[in-house]
Order: structure tokens, then sequence, then C-alpha cells
């Protein structure tokens, strides 16, 4: 009986000691700036894939544009990456902040290009209205014209007769 409370109790305290899974690297960029980062390489990856055209072919210069904006490079970034990704819960967690500011920017983006088709909709109105205007103003002044001139020979004519 002993025994066997000895080598559960070895096992008890053997699976709850919590091993590291990855050692924590020399240059481990911390938990905020690392989603910043996240988060411009997402942005630049959902503007390659909308528009492959718009960014070069590589896509390294911009990766090395974000790399020089954090003050970091490829292989810290890298290791941190490789570090927060063993520690699920909190990855996780870095991503859905990450979605979340996807999400505000684009209701944000949403919300200006509605502005902007109303915008757009209101000087086609305009334009409309002013074009419309234009042709009632030139068609009234040619009913005048040749009204006034049929008056003039009608009345040519009459005092020709008279």
């Amino acid at each position: 009986m002993k025994n066997f409370v000895v080598i559960v109790l070895v096992l008890f305290f053997s699976v709850s000691c919590k091993k590291e899974l990855v050692k924590q690297p020399k240059g481990l960029i911390e938990r905020g700036k690392m989603i910043d980062i996240m988060y411009d390489l997402s942005l630049l990856e959902a503007i390659k894939y909308q528009n492959p055209l718009s960014l070069d072919s590589s896509d390294t210069s911009q990766k090395r544009f974000v790399w020089q904006k954090y003050k970091v490079d490829s292989l810290q970034f890298a290791q941190s990456n490789i570090y927060y990704a063993a520690y699920y819960d909190d990855y996780k967690d870095m991503f859905d902040e990450i979605a979340k500011r996807l999400e505000k920017n684009q209701r944000a983006a949403d919300s200006l290009a509605k502005i902007d088709d109303k915008k757009a909709a209101k000087e086609k109105k305009n334009k409309e209205k002013i074009s419309g205007q234009d042709s009632k103003t030139d068609q009234t002044k040619l009913r005048k014209v040749n009204v006034d001139s049929i008056r003039r020979t009608m009345q040519m004519k009459k005092a020709i007769q008279k």
C-alpha cells in the first residue's frame, strides 16, 4: 500500500510540474509589440490577397519594412513567434486582439466608403439637376426665339400686305 501511494505521488508530481515547451529566446519581443507586428503583417497579406499586383512579387521588402519599423529582425520574430505559439491560449488571445483591431478598422473603412458613395450620388444628382436645368433653359430660349421670329415674320407679312 505504501508503495502504491508513493508511486501515485511521484506520478502526480511529475505530471503536475509543467515543463516549459519552448525556452524563452534571448531577444523575446514583448507581447504588445508582437501583436503590432503580426497586425501589420496580416494587413500586408490582405493587401497581397486582394490585389496581388499592388505589391511587388517579392514580399521581402514589405516585411523588411515591418522589421525596420519595429526594430527587430526576422530571426528574432521567428523565435518569438515559436515561443508564443507554444502557449496556445495566449497565442489565441493575441490573434483575437488582432481580429478585433481588423474589424474595428474594417468598420471605419466601410463607413468612409459609404460617405464617399453618398457624396458621389449627391454630386451625380446635382449634375443631372444642373444639366436638366440647362437643357430646359435652352429649350425655353429656343421657344422664345422661334415664337418671336414667327411673330416678327407675321408682323412683316401684315405690314407688307397693308
